[in-house]
C-alpha cells in the first residue's frame, strides 16, 4: 500500500494550530506558575517561558500565510484565557481598552440628559437630570420616544435610538413622544453633559423634610461626592435620608467602605477571603452622621457588587431598613493588575461577607439570591411616579421622631 504524505500547506497549518493552543497556555501559565506542579513549575518560570513564547510568535510572523500583527496576537491570547475562565466578572483590558476604562470617571455626554430604557414602541424615559437639555425642553419620566427625527424607534435597539439621540453639543435634535396616548414632538438642543455619581436633594413628605441622595457608582472619591451631599441635605433642613443605589452596579472596594462609613460609626463593614490573600476585615473609619436619623437603602436588581457591601452593612448593623427588590446577588470581588504592555487584568481574586457573614453570591462566581429588602417596593416604569421611592419615603417618614 502507498500511503501520501500531506501537503506541505497542510502542515504548515497543522503547525500554526498548535501554536496558537501553546501560545494561550504559554503565556496564562507563565503569569500564574503557582498553578503548576513543582516538577513542571520551573519551565515555565523565568526567561525560559518567554523564550518559548517569543519563539511562537516569531514562527507565527515568519511562516502565516499573510503578515500578522505580533502585538495584537498576544492581546487576543490574553484575552481568550480569560474567556476560559467562564468568569462574567473577569477581563483582560488591551491598552486601548485599558485606557478607555480609566477614564470612565464623570463621562461627558453630548446628549440630552435622559436615562431610558428599552421597549417595543421606542424608549422610556425613567429618569431626567435636573437643569438637563431635556429637563428645560419639557421631557419627563414616563414619556416614550417613539422616534428621533424621521426615524421610527419600533422595535429597534436601545443603542439604535441612544445613537440618534446622542451628537454634537449645540446641535438640534427633534424627537417625537407618546405621552397619556397622544404624541407630540420636542426640540432639544444637545449639550456637553457630565452624569453626576451622586446627587442631592430634599423632598417633603406630608411636612417631614427628607434627604434623598443617588449614588450611582463606586468610582474614585465617589464616598468624598456622597458625603458632600449628605451634609448638604441635612444643611437644609433635612431629619431623614434615603440612600438610593438602584441600578448601582458597583465599583471601588475602598468606596464602598468610605460610603458605608458616613452611616455607620464604627465597626465591622466587610470582610474580604481570597486564595491568594489572607482574610481581611474591613472597618467603619469615622466621622459617621448621627444614628439618630433614619435611614432608608432604596434598592434594585440592578444594585450589585460594592453596592451590595454597603446595602448588606447597613442592613446587618441595624442602621437602616432596606427598601426595593432584591439585589443582583454577586459575592465576588476582583482586583485590576495593570500590565507592562499598558493593559490589565481585572480578574475575581476572592469573596467578600457582610458582617453578619453573609455571602450574597451563589458560589464563586455564580449569581446569588442577593440581599432580600425589609420593605418589598417595585418601580412600574410606565407611570410617571416612582413607587419605590414612595415606598421609602413612607418608611423612613415613620421612623422620625
Amino acid at each position: 500500500m502507498v500511503s501520501r504524505r500531506p501537503p506541505r500547506s497542510q502542515k504548515i497549518l497543522v503547525r500554526l494550530a498548535i501554536g496558537l493552543v501553546v501560545l494561550l497556555i504559554g503565556v496564562w501559565l507563565g503569569g500564574h506558575p503557582s498553578w503548576l506542579p513543582s516538577g513542571v513549575r520551573s519551565t515555565f518560570e523565568g526567561n525560559g517561558n518567554g523564550q518559548f513564547v517569543n519563539q511562537v510568535l516569531d514562527m507565527l510572523s515568519k511562516d502565516y500565510y499573510r503578515p500578522v500583527d505580533r502585538s495584537q496576537l498576544v492581546n487576543k491570547g490574553l484575552a481568550a484565557a480569560i474567556a476560559s475562565l467562564n468568569d462574567p466578572y473577569s477581563h483582560y483590558y488591551d491598552p486601548t481598552a485599558y485606557k478607555a476604562f480609566l477614564n470612565q470617571d464623570n463621562p461627558h455626554l453630548n446628549g440630552i440628559g435622559i436615562d431610558v430604557q428599552n421597549e417595543s414602541k421606542g424608549l422610556r424615559v425613567v429618569d431626567v437630570f435636573d437643569d438637563s437639555p431635556a429637563a428645560k425642553a419639557g421631557l419627563a419620566r414616563g414619556d416614550v420616544i417613539v422616534a428621533v427625527g424621521a426615524s421610527s424607534l419600533a422595535n429597534r435597539s436601545a443603542d439604535f435610538g441612544s445613537k440618534l439621540i446622542r451628537g454634537e453639543a449645540g446641535s438640534k435634535v427633534t424627537l417625537t413622544i407618546m405621552r397619556g396616548g397622544q404624541k407630540k414632538t420636542i426640540t432639544v438642543t444637545r449639550a456637553n453633559i457630565v452624569v453626576p455619581v451622586a446627587s442631592g436633594k430634599v423632598l417633603d413628605f406630608n411636612g417631614k423634610k427628607i434627604g434623598y441622595v443617588q449614588l450611582t457608582s463606586f468610582t474614585d472619591g465617589s464616598g468624598a461626592e456622597l458625603r458632600a451631599q449628605v451634609n448638604k441635605v441635612l444643611k437644609q433642613g433635612a431629619t431623614s435620608l434615603i440612600l438610593d443605589l438602584r441600578e448601582n452596579g458597583g465599583g471601588l472596594l475602598d468606596e464602598a467602605v468610605n460610603v458605608a462609613s458616613i452611616f455607620v460609626p464604627d465597626g465591622t463593614i466587610v470582610s474580604t477571603d481570597g486564595r491568594s490573600q489572607p482574610r481581611q476585615v474591613y472597618v467603619a473609619k469615622g466621622g459617621a452622621i448621627s444614628t439618630k436619623i433614619p435611614v432608608v437603602v432604596l434598592v434594585d436588581r440592578g444594585t450589585a457588587s460594592a453596592a451590595e457591601i454597603v446595602t448588606g452593612a447597613l442592613q446587618d448593623r441595624h442602621r437602616a431598613e432596606v427598601v426595593g427588590t432584591r439585589t443582583y446577588g454577586k459575592g465576588v470581588f476582583q482586583e485590576i493588575q495593570p500590565l507592562p504592555n499598558g493593559g490589565a487584568l481585572d480578574i475575581t481574586v476572592g469573596e467578600y461577607f457582610t458582617p453578619s457573614g453573609r455571602n450574597l453570591g451563589g458560589g464563586g462566581v455564580k449569581e446569588g439570591q442577593g440581599l432580600k429588602p425589609n420593605v418589598y417596593a417595585l418601580d412600574n416604569p410606565h407611570t410617571a411616579p416612582d413607587e419605590a421611592l414612595k415606598a421609602a419615603e413612607r418608611t423612613v417618614a415613620s421612623e422620625q421622631q
